[in-house]
């Protein structure tokens, strides 16, 4: 019996410490896999953190967990090599329209718009700003068809003329301009509304820009104007001097209608004392509003915009402005450096809304980022009217990260050879790959 049981017990102890390697061995694989996903090699461009240098980036439930020298391909479940590309936050359109819809070729609602997922994610866009494309009478139709439904992320300044943007011929109407009633709704919206947009009035009279920033004011968010008809009964100066507040944003700043210059060419001093007391001006290219005999010596003389953004809707999209990368192209071929088209598309623009959980790697922030490539070689950059500036570098869309995983990959980086998967099946993981499902990923901001 003694033999019996002494061998009976060699068989438990040995059963146990194959069932403790076991564990070992398992707590091991699960330690090395900390992270979601690893994009190892890149240069990273943060703003916020002041990072312009070679970094790797970890991955962790939808959120940036780690930015290091280096962080070991062991802690990962998948790595990519981005090394020789660059590292950003997920870019921020703060000018775009997206309420899309079938109401004929309007931005309200219609053609004019356009939805945000077919242009946005490749070009490194995780956010877009709707310019005033609805007001109170249709915002709840824009979030039901459009902002709850897109993987791009949709924020909104809301227009202060209830119909939104119907069409210029409708949006002189200002008895359909309530500043207390679009306050009202922003207020009830504050996870979606982050502003107040005026546009396209073609009247003698400051009536729309003063009831946008009554209700900027009663809601506590900056407003946005496109002035429409410059005329001399309401004059651009005084719009900038006088009417906005500290943290109003002018968008269309390259317009050739805005006095800039003077008849040598030299910026005019009443732009730097508006920027000084905190008006912010912003690109919104669009189809017709940004001209390089503007944009170019206002460049030179040292007036940056704030902010780069397209002002994206069906007419301008296949003209001069194409997309957010293309902008940003435009800018750093007119001498801005990389790191600030970058800043001007991210944590700046992050700022001006009050989103500030936006436009950064901080490690506990959304991981939203856009990887992108810098090409040298002879490329051409055409402006709203037609004008063609000849350019040296070129930015390019690789990979687009949304709320920490992959939803654009251009030239297959996550992916592995398909003649060496032998009898494959359908490849990625849930925890890092975004491409072959839709809705947006979403993560608690």
């Amino acid at each position: 019996m003694v033999p019996s049981l002494t061998l009976g017990l060699a068989k438990m102890i040995a059963a146990t410490m194959r069932f403790s390697i076991f564990l070992i061995y398992t707590s091991t694989l699960f330690a090395q896999a900390t992270y979601d996903l690893v994009l190892k090699g890149g240069h990273l461009i943060d703003s916020k953190n002041n990072i312009n240098g070679v970094r790797d980036l970890a991955i962790r439930d939808g959120r940036i967990a780690a930015v290091a020298p280096s962080i070991p391909a062991t802690q990962a479940h998948k790595v990519v090599n981005v090394a020789g590309l660059y590292v950003t936050p997920g870019l921020i359109d703060l000018h775009a329209h997206v309420f899309s819809g079938s109401n004929g070729g309007m931005l309200a609602g219609g053609n004019g718009s356009i939805f945000p997922d077919t242009f946005a994610l490749r070009v490194g866009v995780t956010t877009v700003v709707d310019a005033g494309s609805s007001g109170r009478h249709n915002f709840a139709e824009f979030k039901k068809n459009v902002i709850d439904r897109a993987r791009t992320r949709v924020l909104v300044f809301l227009n202060i003329l209830g119909a939104g943007m119907p069409g210029d011929a409708y949006e002189q109407d200002v008895n359909d301009m309530d500043a207390k009633a679009a306050a009202d709704l922003a207020m009830a919206n504050r996870d979606t509304i982050v502003g107040i947009k005026v546009a396209h009035y073609r009247g003698p009279d400051w009536v729309p820009v003063e009831r946008g920033v009554e209700a900027g004011t009663l809601a506590n968010i900056p407003v946005m104007v496109d002035f429409g008809d410059f005329r001399p009964e309401r004059p651009f100066q005084d719009l900038v001097l006088k009417k906005l507040r500290p943290g109003d944003i002018y968008t269309h700043t390259f317009y050739v209608p805005v006095p800039m210059l003077d008849d040598k060419g030299r910026l005019l001093p009443y732009l730097l004392q508006a920027r000084k007391r905190g008006v912010l001006f912003d690109v919104g290219h669009g189809g017709a509003a940004f001209e390089f005999r503007q944009a170019v010596p206002a460049v030179k003389q040292g007036f940056l915009p704030d902010s780069i953004s397209t002002d994206v809707h069906s007419g301008s999209l296949n003209s001069g402005m194409k997309d957010q990368l293309n902008v940003m192209s435009k800018f750093l071929n007119m001498g801005m450096s990389l790191e600030e088209v970058v800043r001007c598309s991210t944590w700046r623009p992050a700022q001006i809304i009050h989103r500030e959980k936006l436009g950064h790697l901080t490690v506990g922030a959304i991981a939203d980022i856009a990887v992108l490539r810098l090409e040298q070689g002879h490329f051409a950059f055409v402006d709203s009217w037609g004008a063609r500036m000849d350019g040296d570098r070129r930015l390019a869309g690789e990979l687009t990260v949304a709320a920490g995983r992959v939803v654009y990959d251009m030239n297959g980086l996550t992916r592995e050879r398909w003649d060496r998967l032998g009898n494959y099946k359908a490849q990625g993981e849930p925890s890092w790959d975004g491409t072959r499902s839709s809705g947006r990923p979403r993560v608690r901001e």
